[in-house]
């Protein structure tokens, strides 16, 4: 503790006395109530073809929960009426990942800002993994960024009308729930700003890579990894059919769905192919618009017994995506 006379050295040599204005001129700015919005100056990122990458923008801020975040590629020139928007959800088995990575390419940043240079805006997003909430917490987390998306649409730029998702592995379970549970209560997030008209959570387009569709074969399996029963909230018990049916984007599927790609690997040793093929075929049979392309000699992530395997197939399905959202979306390019 500091004597007195160290107290009053210090003012002297301040020119200020314990307890008086700073200097005029110096003072912050005082609200009228407790400020809690991140305030931090936003950064922009400069990338080839002059898109901006916009990092970290919060999305969401649920109580008891840190603020949800997303990442936001926008194209150099504005787009007449807005541009389509694309958000990518990321994978890691509910229990881990992040916005800036995909299977085996080395620079995922990079790649979204490229699909932003062909006249997208692009957003890459968090979203609340299994340690930190059960299901549906990640799905109302999702359909939380794309109703962000639409309120900020004049700020940056976008067509609201045309709103795509992407995801791989869980982020392709997350993707496609998204894409066939449009208007479905139990998974619509809360709403925590009532200012103004509530916009639509619903999607326009669909691509999924190797994502899993029903869970129910996994969830039911006694040997079932725990990071399913994690997800699903039943952790050391068993999993309830209502809540592995929240969970099913197939258990949803019906004519209204917008259109679908769905890319897995023949060799898939962590997430089974036919959870692709029996959901295709599922969205065939209520004639929703759908295309499956099985890479052959391939594993989980796209990922072969080679490097040229892992690069074609990855570059394959990389290219089958952007011509996808593409033929359905047209963007100004």
């Amino acid at each position: 503790m500091k004597s007195s006379a160290t107290l009053a050295v210090l003012t002297l040599l301040s020119g200020v006395a314990f307890g008086d204005a700073p200097p005029s001129g110096t003072e912050p700015a005082i609200g009228t109530k407790a400020v809690l919005e991140d305030r931090y100056p936003e950064r922009r990122i400069a990338f080839p073809g002059g898109v901006t990458g916009l990092p970290d923008l919060t999305y969401s801020t649920l109580s008891g929960f840190r603020p949800l975040t997303l990442d936001l590629y926008v194209p150099a020139a504005p787009v007449s009426g807005g541009a389509p928007v694309i958000v990518y959800v990321h994978g890691g088995g509910w229990t881990s990942g992040h916005t800036r990575h995909s299977g085996a390419f080395e620079n995922w940043p990079g790649v979204l800002a490229s699909l932003a240079g062909r006249g997208y805006v692009v957003a890459s997003l968090n979203y609340r993994l299994s340690s930190e909430a059960p299901s549906p917490a990640a799905e109302q987390d999702v359909k939380s960024a794309v109703r962000w998306l639409r309120v900020n649409a004049a700020r940056f730029g976008i067509d609201k009308r045309r709103i795509g998702i992407w995801g791989g592995s869980a982020g392709g379970q997350l993707a496609a729930l998204a894409g066939t549970s449009c208007g479905v209560a139990a998974l619509e997030p809360p709403v925590v700003d009532t200012q103004g008209p509530v916009e639509s959570a619903c999607v326009q387009a669909v691509v999924t890579w190797y994502g899993v569709f029903d869970l129910a074969p996994i969830a039911k399996n006694v040997t079932a990894p725990p990071p399913v029963a994690r997800y699903l909230g039943c952790d050391g018990g068993a999993c309830t059919d209502d809540k592995i049916a929240l969970a099913s984007a197939i258990r949803y599927v019906d004519r209204s769905d917008p259109p679908f790609l769905l890319i897995h690997g023949a060799l898939d040793k962590t997430v089974a192919v036919t959870q692709s093929e029996k959901f295709h075929a599922a969205l065939q049979a209520s004639a929703v618009k759908s295309q499956l392309l099985v890479l052959p000699d391939v594993d989980h992530s796209f990922v072969g017994s080679s490097a040229e395997l892992t690069r074609n197939a990855s570059l394959r399905a990389l290219h089958a995506t952007i011509d996808f959202f593409d033929a359905t979306f047209q963007p100004a390019r």
